[in-house]
């Protein structure tokens, strides 16, 4: 199982990963609010878990 955290800004956002044993896959982990940046995320997840529903997201958006 694959935890992502997500902080959701306009131009970037800041991502969190983990599995269920604790290990961390990236702690710090900054990408953009474009294609190349949702591509990097995709490639970083399913390079550590290869079966979607392995997968738990969860988004915090910073607006008002």
């Amino acid at each position: 199982m694959i935890y992502v955290g997500i902080d959701i800004a306009k131009d970037k956002h800041d991502c969190y990963i983990v599995t269920s044993d604790g290990v961390f896959i990236s702690n710090n982990l900054r990408i953009t609010n474009t294609l190349e940046g949702f591509n990097t995320l995709y490639s970083i997840i399913f390079s550590n878990c290869q079966v979607a529903s392995d997968v738990h997201i969860g988004l915090e958006s910073t607006g008002h």
